[in-house]
């Protein structure tokens, strides 16, 4: 938040402010993680705000919420990964490439009539 905030000053007509948060903001799937997923919420509203105080700046904010992606600290064959699979329709981890295809997409011409929104990248976690 802090980040964003400092960034907005530099921003010129048609920025972009594309952020990352997780699904953890539409569910909580297991115990432990509910101080994580109130945060995750609370970036829903960021999102949104930021995207109705900065559109007459011709400024998109939207989100990016992945669900299970293989990476260093989530690899896809670690201690929980079988369990996170089975709630996956697409019985997958996502990759890097995929998220990064999705911020790409946000962050070019074709996406400047959305903001306020968030996508959510999850293999169908959240159906």
């Amino acid at each position: 938040m802090l980040t964003t905030r400092a960034a907005i000053p530099h921003l010129t007509n048609g920025g972009r402010i594309i952020t990352i948060g997780s699904t953890h903001g539409d569910r909580v799937p297991f115990p432990g993680v509910t101080l994580y997923a109130l945060t995750k919420s609370a970036h829903h509203s960021f999102t949104r705000g930021l995207a109705r105080e900065l559109g007459p700046a011709n400024i998109t904010v939207n989100l990016v919420q992945p669900g299970p992606i293989d990476t260093a600290l989530n690899p896809a064959d670690g201690e929980d990964a079988d369990y996170l699979r089975s709630l996956v329709p697409l019985g997958r981890y996502g990759t890097t490439d995929e998220v990064a295809a999705a911020v790409a997409f946000l962050a070019g011409p074709t996406s400047s009539y959305i903001t306020g929104s968030i996508i959510t990248i999850d293999g169908g976690l959240n159906a």
